[in-house]
């Protein structure tokens, strides 16, 4: 069995390296919205673009743009495979359409040849990357290697430059955890409820940061724009979310770290966080009603994290020979683990459970966790999305006004000169 897994590193580079870093940052945004415009507005019956034909035109833009030949070659057919992967998980309906990267939120190119990538320890815990055309680049926080080289990813967040290794082994099958199964409910007021009886008191960490966060936003609005104290302003911004960010991500780990040893079969609900979090604004027609406490319950559900919680659950469990199985999510509050009967009488508060039916109380949430527990043997909620076709005109939801023959890129960037500067810049 092929085992992949990734190893973060974060980056020192040097004034010179930190500037070529951002340019290749900058080039490879470039020629994935270049890209992204050509297969969105220049698209015609019987005229495809595809990741080969759009890399034999970077091929000839690298030969008339200097700046944009400086950059690695990989990098620019990476931002390529990219959109192209983007363009696939919409066809198949896992994603939304493709729209262009910005600047500041899409700082990030790949290096996928392993030959050229080189990753050396220095220190007990320093080491250094080499990277085609950045040569050495000192980095920090050792960590041993779980494989062979695969990819490097460098990316620009906060202020700081990372370096995720992506390593492959072959490791053989695991076996069958023999450990006990658990349920588990997901909630706000408690984070995690399990059906042992255990429960895990949420951090709200994007709550305990919202006063910091809301002065900072507070001060970046008053700002100039393109003044050195807006930049200054959104990197104090990113700073306090990435702050938010980590600690959130070291609780999660934490404790699925301890879930995963202790428990081979986990079951969880099957929640549509994206539905749950949507704005209750509503229309000019039509205006929602208690928006407010909607907008502040929405906070509440995504400060929590269930989907990371999810997805650090499922590979840790099969890293030790366990399974994360979802289950419908309806209903498990107002079920009686006794009776079944169901009824929202069944919870007169939030943390007590009474069955109006058999009289069985316990508490509400580890009620809802048998509940969970015991639907893994029923049918199983399909997680993948509702669209499973591609469309039957490929390309784009958006047609170009005029008529006529595409546009190739290298004759379309001739006319973008303006941003060529933004990117040198």
């Amino acid at each position: 069995m092929i085992d992949r897994k990734a190893v973060l590193f974060r980056l020192y580079p040097t004034p010179e390296q930190a500037a070529q870093m951002a340019q290749i940052a900058g080039a490879c945004r470039f020629v994935y919205n270049l890209a992204l415009e050509q297969r969105r507005d220049w698209y015609r019956p019987g005229r495809r673009f595809t990741f080969a034909s759009q890399c034999r035109e970077v091929t000839q833009l690298r030969a008339e743009m200097a700046w944009l030949k400086a950059c690695p070659v990989h990098t620019l057919q990476q931002a390529l495979r990219d959109l192209d992967r983007a363009y696939q998980n919409w066809w198949a309906g896992r994603a939304k359409a493709p729209t262009p990267r910005r600047k500041g939120l899409n700082d990030s190119f790949r290096f996928p040849d392993p030959i050229s990538l080189v990753v050396e320890r220095t220190g007990a815990s320093s080491g250094r990357v080499e990277l085609p055309k950045l040569g050495w680049v000192r980095l920090r926080g050792w960590t041993a290697l779980p494989g062979a080289i695969r990819t490097i990813t460098v990316s620009h967040r906060a202020g700081h430059w990372f370096a995720a290794v992506q390593c492959e082994r072959e490791v053989a099958e695991p076996v069958p955890s023999p450990l006990p199964p658990v349920g588990i409910d997901l909630g706000v007021a408690v984070f995690a409820a399990l059906s042992d009886g255990t429960a895990i008191a949420p951090v709200n960490h994007g709550k305990t940061a919202l006063k910091a966060l809301r002065k900072a936003q507070r001060a970046l609005a008053r700002k100039r724009r393109g003044s050195a104290n807006r930049r200054k302003a959104v990197q104090r911004v990113a700073r306090l979310q990435k702050r938010v960010a980590n600690a959130r991500k070291d609780f999660l780990h934490k404790h699925s770290t301890i879930i995963a040893k202790n428990h081979g079969v986990v079951v969880v609900e099957a929640l549509p966080v994206r539905s749950m979090s949507a704005s209750a604004k509503g229309t000019v027609a039509e205006p929602g009603r208690r928006v407010r406490q909607k907008a502040g319950l929405n906070r509440a559900i995504l400060d929590q994290g269930w989907g990371l919680f999810r997805t650090m659950l499922a590979y840790k469990l099969a890293d030790r020979g366990g399974k994360l199985v979802e289950v419908p999510a309806a209903h498990t509050s107002q079920t009686c683990a006794c009776c079944g009967h169901v009824d929202a009488a069944n919870r007169p508060s939030q943390a007590v459970f009474v069955c109006v039916r058999c009289g069985h109380s316990a508490n509400a949430d580890t009620n809802a966790a048998t509940n969970i527990l015991r639907r893994a043997d029923g049918a199983l909620k399909p997680v993948e999305g509702y669209r499973t076709k591609r469309p039957d005109e490929a390309g784009t939801s958006r047609r170009a006004a005029c008529c006529g023959s595409p546009e190739p890129l290298p004759f379309r960037a001739e006319r973008m000169s303006a941003h060529f500067t933004a990117i040198r810049a």
